[in-house]
Formats: C-alpha cells, sequence, structure tokens
C-alpha cells in the first residue's frame, strides 16, 4: 500500500488553502462547500458547535463577539480570543482550520493524511513558527517542513520556468501579511537571494482604511462614531472589503448600509466612494509596501534594472495601486502568470512533492535565506564607561539555510561567574529594539581575569526556520545546549498533547450540514443589509428553504437551495 501524500498548506491569514501534486501539476482541493479557498474564520453557535470556514466568516457580521478573524497575526504571541464563552488561542484556533483543511484533503484524495508543509510570511519570526508547528500538531498532522510564503510562490512559479534562465522579484501581499523576494532560476535551481516583509500589512489594513474613512465621513454628518458599535463597525468593515474588490475593477462604487444603528439611532447610509479617495485612504500603507521592496533589492545587490520580471502573488495584488508601484519601482509593468490566491499553496504542495522525492521535480532545488539577523546582546567598555543593550548579530539575514554561524564573545569583568545570554532576532543596533527570543544563563565559570575566558556560541538555522543554541567554553571542554522552555505563545509537548486533547472533545458542526449552514449564514448576512423589496425577495427565498430543510425532500431542498444561492452571488457581484 502506497504511503498518503503530504499535502501544501496554505495557512492565511484571511483565507487558506490545501494542494497536492496531480500528474505532475499542483492542484488545490475543494473544501466541503465545493470551494478552494477556506476562510480562516472560526465561530461558536449558539448551542456551543464549532464552525470553520465560510459559515464562520459570513457570521462576523452578525455575531462580531463570538466569531475569530485575523487570529495569524497573533501566533506566537500569549493573546487569548474570547468567542462567547469559549476562550482559543491563535494556536487553537489555527489548529481548527488546518483539521478542516486535513479533512477536505481526506475527502478529496480518499485516503488519510497524516503530513503537511505549512506556509508562513518570510517575516515570521522563532515564534511564529513555532507556533505554528504547534498548530499543525494539535490538528493531528506531523509538519514536513514550514516553509515562507514567497519562496512557496517562487516553487510554483519555477517549476513552470526550469527551461529558463532569469532573476525575478516575488511581491506577496495577502490578507494579513506582506512579503517581497529576490529569487534566482538557473537550469532547475531556485535559489532565494534576499527576502523582505511587513508582517502586518495586508488586506485586512486596507479594508480598515476604508472602513474609517467612510465612518469618519458619518460622524461628521451623522454625529455618530460607528467604530464604537461592535455590531454596526463589523457591518462596515464588511462593506468595506466589497467596495475595496469592486473598486479593482471600477473606478467608483457605493457603500450602502441599510438601518445602520449607531448609539439608538437608525441611519441609511448610502455612501460613494471613488478609487481616487479610495487610494487616498491607502496612502500610507502603500508607502508601506515600497520600503521592504527596495530593502529587498539593496540585500540582494541589484538595481531595478537588473530583475527581469515581476511577479505579484496574493489577493490583495488585485488592486490597481498596488501594481503600479510595483511598476514604478521596478520599471516593468507586474505579472499574474499565477492565480493570486492559489500560488502559495501550488507552492507547498511543490515542496512536498519534492519532501516525497516525486521523480516530476526531482531535478528541482530551492535554497532560502535567513529573513531576520539572529544574535545576542552584548556590552562594550570604553575607558571606564560600559555600554550594554548593544545587538551583536551571529547569523546574518540574507545567509542561506541551513546555516551554522558561530562568534566568539569575551567576560567583561575580573573573576566573572555567570554569563546571561539573551537571544534576539530584527536589525535594530539596540537589543531593546528587536524581538526578544529568549535567556539562557551560563553559570559557574572558572575564576579568570576581564576578557580571558572565550566562550563561542553557535547559532544554527534550518530551513524550517527553527534556531538552535549551542555554547563552547573554550579550553574547558564544557559544551551546553540552548534551550528556551517558557515564552509567550510557545507550547510545550504537554501543553500541545492537552490542546489536541481538547480539539477532540469539540463539538465540531457536521461537515456534511456545512452546505445548507454555510448558505443560511451568508443569507442573514446578507439579509441585514438589504431592504424594501430585496430584503423581501430574500425572506422569501430564506423561509422557502428553511420549509424545504424540515421537510426533508431532498428535490424541494435542491430547488430552494439553487434560488437561494444564485441570489446571493447576485448581490456578492453588484
Amino acid at each position: 500500500m502506497s504511503r498518503p501524500p503530504i499535502v501544501g498548506i496554505d495557512l492565511g491569514t484571511t483565507y487558506s488553502l490545501v494542494a497536492v501534486l496531480r500528474d505532475g501539476a499542483p492542484a488545490c482541493l475543494p473544501n466541503a462547500i465545493g470551494e478552494l479557498l477556506t476562510p480562516s474564520a472560526v465561530s461558536v453557535a449558539a448551542d456551543g458547535s464549532i464552525l470553520v470556514g465560510a459559515a464562520a466568516r459570513a457570521r462576523a457580521t452578525t455575531h462580531p463577539d463570538r466569531t475569530a478573524l485575523t487570529f495569524k497575526r497573533d501566533m506566537g504571541t500569549d493573546r487569548v480570543h474570547a468567542l462567547g464563552d469559549q476562550k482559543m488561542t491563535p494556536q487553537q484556533l489555527s489548529a481548527l482550520v488546518l483539521a478542516s483543511l486535513k479533512k477536505d484533503a481526506e475527502v478529496a484524495l480518499g485516503v488519510g493524511i497524516e503530513e503537511a508543509v505549512i506556509t508562513v510570511p518570510a517575516y515570521f519570526g522563532d515564534l511564529q513558527r513555532q507556533a505554528t508547528r504547534a498548530a499543525g500538531e494539535i490538528a493531528g498532522l506531523k509538519v514536513e517542513r514550514i516553509i515562507n510564503e514567497p519562496t512557496a510562490a517562487a516553487l510554483a512559479y519555477g517549476l513552470h520556468q526550469r527551461d529558463r534562465e532569469l532573476r525575478a522579484v516575488v511581491l506577496d501581499l495577502g490578507g494579513g501579511t506582506f512579503d517581497v523576494t529576490v529569487l534566482q532560476i538557473m537550469e532547475g535551481v531556485i535559489e532565494i537571494q534576499s527576502s523582505a516583509g511587513d508582517a502586518r500589512l495586508g488586506g485586512e489594513d486596507f479594508d480598515i482604511a476604508l472602513a474609517e474613512r467612510i465612518a469618519a465621513r458619518i460622524q461628521k454628518a451623522r454625529g455618530v462614531d460607528v467604530r464604537q458599535a461592535p455590531l454596526a463597525w463589523a457591518r462596515l468593515r464588511a462593506a468595506a472589503e466589497m467596495a475595496k474588490k469592486r473598486l479593482s475593477e471600477a473606478e467608483q462604487t457605493q457603500v450602502v448600509l441599510p438601518d445602520l444603528t449607531v448609539e439608538g439611532k437608525v441611519m441609511q447610509v448610502e455612501e460613494p466612494i471613488t478609487r481616487a479617495e479610495a487610494e487616498d485612504a491607502w496612502a500610507e500603507l502603500i508607502e508601506r509596501v515600497r520600503a521592504p521592496a527596495l530593502r529587498a533589492l539593496r540585500d540582494a545587490g541589484l538595481a531595478a534594472s537588473q530583475v527581469d520580471e515581476v511577479l505579484l502573488v496574493g489577493g490583495s495584488t488585485r488592486m490597481p495601486c498596488v501594481s503600479h508601484l510595483a511598476a514604478q519601482l521596478f520599471g516593468r509593468l507586474p505579472l499574474r502568470k499565477l492565480p493570486p490566491d492559489e500560488a502559495v499553496a501550488h507552492g507547498a504542495a511543490v515542496q512536498a512533492a519534492l519532501k516525497e522525492g516525486r521523480s516530476e521535480v526531482d531535478d528541482m532545488v530551492v535554497t532560502d535565506v535567513a529573513p531576520f539577523s539572529l544574535g545576542i546582546s552584548t556590552g562594550d567598555r570604553f575607558g571606564q564607561q560600559v555600554v550594554s543593550d548593544v545587538f551583536s548579530p551571529i547569523l546574518e539575514r540574507g545567509t542561506v539555510i541551513p546555516a551554522s554561524r558561530v562568534s566568539t564573545f569575551r567576560t567583561m569583568r575580573d573573576n566573572q561567574q555567570e554569563v546571561e545570554i539573551e537571544v534576539f532576532q530584527g536589525e535594530h543596533s539596540q537589543c531593546s529594539r528587536n524581538q526578544h527570543l529568549g535567556t539562557y544563563l551560563l553559570k559557574n565559570l572558572p575564576p579568570a581575569p576581564e576578557g580571558k575566558i572565550p566562550i563561542d556560541v553557535r547559532f544554527t538555522y534550518d530551513q524550517n526556520g527553527i534556531l538552535e543554541i549551542d555554547i563552547d567554553l573554550e579550553g574547558t571542554g564544557r559544551k551546553e545546549s540552548f534551550v528556551i522552555l517558557q515564552r509567550p505563545g510557545m507550547m510545550a509537548e504537554a501543553e500541545i498533547a492537552a490542546a489536541r486533547k481538547a480539539m477532540a472533545g469539540l463539538k465540531l458542526h457536521p461537515r456534511e450540514a456545512l452546505p445548507n449552514t454555510t448558505l443560511l449564514a451568508r443569507a442573514d448576512a446578507l439579509h441585514v443589509e438589504l431592504t424594501g423589496e430585496a430584503r423581501a425577495h430574500l425572506a422569501g427565498l430564506l423561509v422557502r428553504f428553511r420549509a424545504a430543510l424540515e421537510a426533508q425532500d431532498p428535490a424541494t431542498i435542491e430547488e430552494a437551495r439553487q434560488a437561494l444561492a444564485g441570489l446571493i452571488e447576485h448581490y456578492r457581484r453588484v
């Protein structure tokens, strides 16, 4: 019996996908409602059951206090999300999404799935990568590899470019993160030359900026602040997201919010918005795309003119202002050779096939680089004055990984008995301005004058972005390993096992009921937005569909479902 395939998973901020290599080409697998994109959303229903995906995302408008979105941004932190009476960590929420994708893959492929390659933003640090691995384990997956999202996109791109020699830049702007990667393809070898990015910049930020612009208009005209009313703000954010998408095709649209209730005041909101006005609201966000792109070029030692192709990846690159900026930065029109929403998942599937040793990709090789500098806190002496909080990099950003680098440090006092080794990641000269990863106390140093005890600190960084630290006290034969067990957002093995057990005890909404549940949730969300004859028409179709479900007649259910789904799709396109 052949081994089950290793799947590739794009665990996104807004949407997630699962893919495999089929007949030499990557393919995304459908979820329970037949769609490829699964919203990274979790909601708790009134009966305590857990909804994951499209049904949960639809409930964000009607039940914002019971729904979690964008929790990927909190990976590696100790934040807890409250969903009604339930409290969940980012790892647990991500695990629910991963478990849903795992089940979708099992249904689509007809085999059990045990292993996965999972993508993360290139600018995710050690804490976030460890948290992502923990989420996979909670979901019942052996995480074979953590791979950077733009590297995955480069793999998908390189799969079709193996016979070419070129240098390309991948701009990956998704729902919650932005990455830019410079790569070179030569005889099937994909060499990542640099990566930069912003782990807190994505489509969600553009939605919020547009919603805040409209909220400011409403406040000026009506004297109420929509942002202070959770349900009204959730509706406005959802409407802003749809307006953003429409403005990618049109020069002007309308944000319509009937019966918007704020501070006891019921309003009929109809706000026109032009693409130019939206882009003015997004000006600061667009400017944040520029700096990482220029930094990636600088780290690769290239001028923009030396780039052969610019590849756009991620749903948010559909915004014209993003492609315009890319063209301005690189002096050439950017390309969309891959489906923007699916490219990262495709690359994860290619990496999974490489891990399996599949013949279709046996001539491909990919190298990656460390996205951050990694180092320790040190001090410098100037006469009698000691300057502390100095960041001393051991492994520089842009180093090809896997990599191992060692630096030698010395004691700063006579007969110093211990050294506190604090590990940081970042680029600032002061450690306090970088990300603290952990501390290790090296005790019982042998008596010696200042500077006479050399201490070798070795950083080993693997392709999963996991850091190991070894300490060698020269001349003594003493070696110690640096293991950080307690960090915000990092889970020990026992905690992972407990979380897996707790997830097994959750009341998950039945998968076979998800198509109907999702349709009803989307209809309820739309019902909030409509008025007059349009709302009455929708209400009639809703009653008809619910009656058909109660009657349990398959033919009647299908007829009512098609009518309701058709109306919802009509308004999603408007």
